[in-house]
């Protein structure tokens, strides 16, 4: 067989990494299958379980596999910088992080060095040239987690769902008689696995607690650390009835000199906005970025295409201005943006 038809596909010991390796070996290539450890601890993370679906996976679709330890990496390149964030009381994804620097960076270059002439993910998208494109099924689209991904980290990736929904994909893995056909998709952050975020949080961050008031300085209860909320956040803020408000409180934001988390009730419309700042704006692939280019952009995973005019400087900094006012634009998340189908990338937001 051709060296050109070699590919290493990372599996999660999931359904859609199965899938696509079965999808890459029926349409002619040579493929093994490596699991990524990407986190040290025993008895939380379901790494071992995971480990062995992978296994179950390849000797039934007649394919080697083998496990790679990349925990130093995620230490390094993604979990530090998810406790900077935390400590900067921002609200930080990991899960962009970890696409950049683990999967399609770490892993990359050690399948490069294997001899592999492509590598390939369970990811939901597509790729057509330098272009990174929306997957089929708009419901699992993963363009928004890849917006960090660089242009050359895209060179020989390979992504076989693309064009499929989840249902085929489960509708394939029965058919072939994989034991994680229908195995819960993976949520979350894979270092925090069942626990508890506060609990999770309080291991590696002090938190100090202090009042919760509303925006006229009133008390109304009191926070664990302002580490723990985000804005727009409405539950587990413990302060229900309060004052016989009717409305739901939600955060208004955060007044880190004085310790202080602001919510309010009710009326939202001091939680939205129509610009942004941000920096770190990544392009991929070749594109000539207009002075203001109309585009569709999200500022969380699950949002719907909002319209809006991306204005982006040289160093990477950049403003978003938006047709309508958009819900609680929250610093240390993503603004992704979008032509049609086109992920055009992302940049971290600083500021509303």
């Amino acid at each position: 067989m051709s060296d050109n038809k070699k590919v290493i596909i990372g599996m999660s010991g999931g359904v859609d990494s199965a899938v696509a390796a079965w999808l890459l070996k029926r349409d002619g290539y040579s493929v093994t299958g490596l699991f990524m450890h990407n986190w040290e601890e025993d008895g939380e993370c379901p790494a071992a379980d995971d480990w062995r679906d992978v296994r179950a996976t390849c000797d039934r679709l007649g394919i080697d596999c083998y496990s790679v330890n990349f925990a130093k990496e995620y230490m390094d390149g993604v979990f530090e910088y998810f406790l900077r964030e935390y400590r900067a009381y921002r609200t930080p994804n990991p899960d962009v992080l970890c696409n950049h620097v683990v999967k399609f960076g770490a892993f990359r270059d050690y399948c490069m060095s294997l001899g592999a002439a492509h590598i390939a993910t369970g990811h939901y998208c597509a790729r057509r040239g330098d272009m990174l494109l929306r997957a089929a099924d708009a419901n699992k689209d993963q363009t928004y987690f890849l917006n960090q991904v660089k242009t050359e980290q895209l060179d020989n990736v390979l992504f076989p769902l693309g064009a499929l929904t989840k249902p085929e994909v489960r509708a394939i893995a029965a058919e072939l008689g994989l034991s994680v056909a229908q195995k819960k998709d993976s949520t979350g952050v894979c270092f925090i696995g069942e626990r508890k975020f506060k609990r999770f949080l309080s291991e590696f961050l002090p938190a100090q607690q202090g009042d919760i008031t509303d925006a006229s300085g009133n008390v109304v209860g009191r926070h664990d650390g302002l580490m723990y909320y985000t804005l727009g956040q409405r539950r587990g803020l413990g302060i229900g009835g309060v004052r016989g408000e009717t409305g739901r409180w939600f955060v208004l934001r955060k007044d880190v000199k004085n310790n202080r988390l602001i919510v309010s009730c009710g009326d939202e419309r001091e939680l939205y906005s129509r610009e942004l700042v941000g920096e770190g704006l990544n392009i991929i692939g070749a594109f000539d970025m207009p002075a203001a280019l109309r585009c569709t952009a999200k500022t969380r995973y699950r949002q719907p295409d909002q319209a809006a005019t991306l204005y982006a400087n040289a160093d990477g900094t950049f403003r978003m201005v938006f047709d309508e006012p958009q819900r609680a634009i929250t610093p240390g998340q993503y603004a992704v943006v979008y032509l049609g189908e086109r992920c055009l990338g992302g940049g971290i937001i600083n500021a509303a």
